[in-house]
């Protein structure tokens, strides 16, 4: 974890001004808490979704390029990478976004919730996540995919010529299918994972190892894969479409689809899909759940000074 030992050397004045604050903080509602959860979010969920994209891309690829095959469609195994700088450039901000509204989220609705109800606020704060980050998620996807399929080479081109052919709602194409995958998808995911923590520790009586946690973590991400592959690949099909009215919705999709390539079509790419989301489930939560005890141990050494 060289960025997550990095960061314990950083010192700047707002890192600083957080570590002071948290020193002072006795209540869980205080604002000072609310922040530094906040900032340590920030950095645990931009540092794992970065760095399962970076190990897992070629995969993805993969993935994609199955996904819009017709008719038994030849899969280009050649430039598997394309796209990755411009997937991490958005990646960063939207798992840090996700997470800096996922965890205070979490927090707050399970101190407002029985405990027999924790389900619900993982639910909740998964979506809620999901639905914030979407603005910047949506742009990034569109981009890599269509880079994937080769329709461009570099990212400043594929934006200028999606907002040029398409106006700036290009960058947006499939901004709802993008919401009917991955809302359930994130709320189902981070459910499951946190579900399974709390049980295992309770049966365990202590807390989880990090195998543990990343063999939860894949878990989860493959459960959750399966489930939502049929919404993976419509989301799919009509961010690639570009200008072109093959699909006019979601509805038509999922009609053209059945019709033309038969109902099993909407489970293309499931093998990669799962492969990818299962591995990157072990390392996306591996990497969130040493952050966060990193982060969480020089925050009360902190204090204790």
């Amino acid at each position: 974890m060289p960025d997550a030992l990095a960061f314990k050397s950083i010192n700047d004045p707002i890192k600083n001004q957080i570590n002071s604050c948290a020193a002072i903080c006795v209540k869980q509602d205080d604002p000072c808490h609310l922040l530094r959860v906040l900032y340590e979010s920030l950095i645990t969920g931009g540092l794992a979704g970065v760095v399962v994209e970076a190990a897992l891309y070629p995969i993805d690829t993969i993935k994609t390029r199955v996904q819009v095959a017709r008719d038994g469609g030849k899969i280009i195994w050649k430039g598997l990478y394309s796209g990755l700088g411009a997937n991490l450039v958005g990646v960063l901000p939207a798992s840090a976004l996700f997470f800096g509204v996922y965890e205070p989220t979490k927090q707050k609705l399970l101190k407002g919730l029985p405990e027999n109800l924790s389900a619900v606020a993982h639910l909740a704060a998964g979506a809620l996540g999901g639905a914030v980050s979407s603005i910047v998620r949506v742009p990034t996807e569109v981009v890599k995919q269509r880079m994937q399929t080769g329709q461009f080479v570099l990212a400043p081109d594929a934006v200028r010529l999606i907002i040029a052919k398409e106006g700036f709602g290009g960058m947006y194409a499939g901004y709802g299918s993008f919401l009917l995958r991955d809302l359930p998808f994130d709320a189902l995911q981070f459910c499951v994972y946190e579900q399974l923590r709390i049980g295992y520790k309770l049966a365990a009586r202590r807390d989880l190892n990090d195998p543990e946690n990343a063999m939860i973590g894949a878990f989860a991400g493959a459960v959750t894969g399966v489930l939502t592959t049929p919404l993976d690949v419509i989301k799919t099909r009509l961010m690639v479409q570009g200008s072109g009215t093959q699909y006019k919705g979601v509805s038509d999709c999922i009609k053209t689809i059945i019709r033309e390539e038969g109902s099993s079509a909407l489970w293309k790419g499931m093998g990669p899909r799962v492969l990818w989301i299962g591995i990157g489930g072990s390392i996306f939560f591996g990497v969130l759940e040493k952050t966060k005890q990193i982060l969480s141990e020089r925050s009360q050494k902190s204090h204790n000074a």
